[in-house]
């Protein structure tokens, strides 16, 4: 007689409850810690873009390369504020949004690209309606967006992507939001350019308020 067939069944049922409970544990843990680097990643990033809009607003100070500036972006319609990252790379992306570094910078003519994780940062953008406001700042410059429309496509298709002619920001998140494990489709959010100012009065636009994840 194995070990197997010693066991009664009520000892089975517990050590499988058991294997359970510290299983659950195991993945509590590791989503906590995930999401504790992710907070403590925002607020170094933050400290930072601050320090790099007093040195972009200062005469003679260095210039830094567009790879090192950082992007930051306030939805308020949603409450989201966050520091964005260049490069969309899985690690990233677990630290914010992320610009998708073959598009247009920010600000620029052009298509800018940003990603982000539809669980964290992004949770909230299919909540975005025609004509809402979403602010960046880069740089000591400030620049608003309008939402144009939304759609939801196929992995497969990256026309959202595409260059345009005139400046736009494209926000991409995978959908549906809740969908338990890997979605199988993307929503993405468009918007246009409609003004563009300094960092001295992009507080007041924006205002202020605390990262949404």
């Amino acid at each position: 007689m194995n070990i197997v067939q010693r066991l009664k069944p009520r000892s089975i049922r517990e050590a499988v409850s058991l294997f359970f409970l510290v299983l659950g544990l195991v993945l509590i843990g590791y989503v906590a810690s995930q999401y504790w680097d992710m907070y403590h990643s925002q607020r170094q990033l933050q400290a930072q873009w601050e320090k790099q809009v007093v040195a972009a607003t200062t005469p003679g100070a260095p210039k830094l390369t567009a790879a090192e500036m950082l992007t930051r972006v306030s939805i308020p319609s949603i409450k989201l504020d966050a520091i964005v990252l260049e490069g969309a790379t899985n690690r990233q992306l677990t630290r914010g949004p992320a610009h998708i570094t073959d598009t247009a910078l920010p600000g620029e003519t052009g298509n800018a690209v940003i990603t982000g994780h539809r669980d964290t940062f992004f949770r909230h953008i299919y909540e975005l309606q025609k004509g809402d406001a979403i602010f960046v700042r880069r740089n000591g410059e400030s620049f608003k967006y309008e939402v144009t429309g939304k759609k939801i496509v196929k992995p497969a298709d990256v026309s959202a992507l595409d260059p345009t002619p005139d400046a736009q920001l494209t926000l991409i998140t995978c959908y549906p939001t809740y969908y338990i494990g890997p979605a199988p489709e993307r929503l993405v959010v468009f918007s246009k350019l409609v003004e563009h100012g300094t960092e001295i009065n992009a507080a007041n636009s924006a205002g202020s308020g605390s990262a949404s994840h």
